[in-house]
């Protein structure tokens, strides 16, 4: 059985299946748009590409880039602190420097990185929230794009910047750029969690509307299977 986290559950509904008919009726729950596209592009080879982004609980934000399409694999883990320290019971306490993140190991050639950061701010978080994600807070939830490369962090700058003068969220984006120095695996009871546990309160409320949103602004980037995370 999973830890229980500490957080106040507003709403809790049941859902038997994670078909995209059964994350409908949750989608008006997260007011999410399709945001612009980046105006940057990413200059990389082509091939296997790793993408690491932090929006929140990493339960989320796994669960929506596991049913993005050209993703091969998605892990949920810890980035921006050291490795004695990335454990759950430690990154909780929100001092060890890490934020909750996802790994996404993605293939170059049918998805970029400008659009995983389209879908990131569309619909995975809130950019706007400094620190925090919904009943989450802390460092720990903060919004942070870890950079793996000069050409990743040139993108993410740019849109960023576009996002902010477009004035699109009515506030100011607080999205950091981190630089990658690793990324953790966090403990096997927390992988593919939306996808195990979606009678979950907390993953009805908070998550499966992302995923809802994902199916319902990026339909050509919709995939019905999540990429399970194995070991």
């Amino acid at each position: 059985m999973p830890k229980t986290r500490k957080r106040t559950i507003i709403f809790a509904a049941l859902l038997t299946s994670l078909s995209l008919s059964a994350y409908a009726p949750f989608a008006l729950a997260k007011d999410a748009f399709r945001l612009p596209a980046p105006g940057t592009l990413e200059v990389a080879p082509k091939g296997l590409e790793k993408a690491v982004l932090a929006g929140g609980c990493f339960w989320g934000v796994q669960g929506v880039f596991q049913h993005v399409k050209g993703v091969k694999s998605v892990v949920a883990g810890y980035a921006g602190g050291r490795a004695d320290t990335a454990t759950y019971d430690t990154v909780s306490e929100g001092k060890s420097g890490h934020a909750e993140a996802v790994e996404i190991l993605f293939d170059s050639q049918a998805i970029n990185y400008a659009t995983l950061l389209q879908i990131y701010f569309s619909v995975a978080h809130n950019p706007t929230q400094l620190n925090r994600q919904g009943p989450d807070s802390g460092t720990q939830y903060r919004s942070a794009i870890f950079a793996d490369t000069d050409s990743q962090r040139k993108v993410a700058k740019a849109y960023i910047q576009q996002l902010n003068q477009a004035g699109i969220y009515g506030r100011p984006i607080v999205t950091k750029i981190e630089p990658l120095s690793a990324f953790y695996k966090a403990e096997s009871y927390h992988q593919n969690y939306a996808t195990i546990h979606p009678n979950n309160s907390y993953i009805a409320h908070n998550d499966l509307p992302k995923i809802a949103n994902l199916g319902r602004l990026f339909p050509n980037l919709y995939s019905i299977r999540a990429k399970i995370v194995r070991g």
